[in-house]
């Protein structure tokens, strides 16, 4: 079963997050093999010294939604308090390729979190058009996974808008549109 985990984190808890980073690492080196994508939302567009980490993206194929939940509150920066919440969700591998498969590769143009939230009919199930920018898309479900719940997107694109734009706008409650990048050790 595969499932979205984007832990948000605590406004000031930068510190605290670098202090924890080996350990957070260490802990998702553990989970390489359930690995489809990883990697830190941050302000600014993700490519200058200035930008702070917001938040952190895991994307994992684990057994079960007991293992997906011992893996995103047993995660250390969320056991030290680095993280005001977590949104888990199933979650479906559209494109069926984890991002290291993705041809851009690591680096090279801005990358974003597409985080659409709705609720009713399912939206944008299927493969947008332009699939070479996308490094991971897929369905948000409920835990059983039978009711969609919106769409988690990872891509390149030249803006925000440009990103906000993969998902359609009116089938959302809410569209969140963060800088990402490819985390993990280089």
């Amino acid at each position: 079963m595969e499932f979205f985990c984007y832990h948000r984190d605590r406004p000031g808890s930068v510190a605290l997050r670098h202090e924890l980073l080996e350990e957070h690492w260490s802990y998702m080196d553990r989970y390489s093999r359930e690995m489809i994508a990883r990697g830190p939302t941050l302000t600014g567009d993700g490519k200058g010294d200035g930008d702070v980490p917001t938040g952190s993206v895991h994307i994992v194929d684990l057994p079960d939604a007991a293992a997906a939940r011992e893996f995103a509150f047993g995660e250390p920066g969320y056991q030290a308090g680095v993280y005001r919440d977590v949104l888990l969700r199933r979650w479906r591998n559209v494109l069926g390729r984890t991002m290291w498969d993705f041809p851009g590769g690591r680096s090279g143009g801005d990358r974003y979190l597409v985080l659409g939230l709705g609720t009713g009919r399912a939206a944008d199930l299927a493969v947008p058009p332009d699939q070479d920018e996308l490094i991971a898309y897929g369905p948000l479900l409920s835990d059983d996974g039978v009711s969609w719940l919106g769409t988690a997107v990872l891509m390149r694109a030249p803006d925000p808008d440009a990103a906000r734009a993969v998902l359609t706008a009116d089938r959302y409650a809410d569209i969140e549109v963060h800088s990402w990048q490819f985390g993990g050790r280089s």
